[in-house]
């Protein structure tokens, strides 16, 4: 898996976990989150036998801090312009209440709409389809076709061609 992917998928999750159960503190979170994963994937690498030890967690690996570089700004970005993001959901969802929207959904689009909408190294295509990849692994297996609906609508309002980046 490619590491934008990767941080794709991190934030996706960071921002579903944030949905669902909104922090007081965004860096505190941000850092819990990180040191989760990290732990995660280092007791996932001694075996399951060592899931629920305490482990002391090393220095984030060169990897590690390219996925969160590359995340972070999405997850800051998104959070910041949620409220004009969840618009443009709502004016696409055609027969569906925002709240009904899978909450995994709904967080992969608020994703890939702010890649399309304030993004602009970000070719509208690429956020399609990794959002379309991501609600494919994530999700049930209409939300493909779903996400991919909705923000197909999305980028033919857009002013800027979908497969070039600025």
């Amino acid at each position: 898996m490619g590491k934008r992917r990767e941080a794709r998928e991190r934030a996706v999750q960071f921002l579903f976990q944030h949905d669902l159960n909104p922090p007081e503190d965004l860096d505190r979170a941000l850092g819990e989150f990180w040191d989760g994963q990290r732990a995660a994937a280092i007791a996932d690498e001694k075996g399951a036998a060592h899931w629920g030890q305490e482990i002391e967690l090393p220095p984030p690996t060169a990897e590690e801090a390219e996925t969160r570089l590359f995340a972070d700004p999405l997850i800051r970005g998104v959070l910041e312009k949620r409220d004009a993001i969840d618009e443009k959901i709502k004016s696409h969802a055609k027969n569906w209440e925002f709240h009904r929207i899978a909450a995994v959904d709904r967080n992969i689009m608020r994703l890939a709409i702010y890649e399309m909408l304030y993004r602009e190294d970000i070719p509208p295509v690429v956020s399609i389809n990794e959002a379309v990849d991501i609600a494919k692994k994530f999700s049930t297996q209409d939300s493909g076709k779903f996400v991919n609906g909705i923000l197909d609508k999305i980028r033919g309002e857009l002013l800027r061609p979908a497969r070039d980046i600025k």
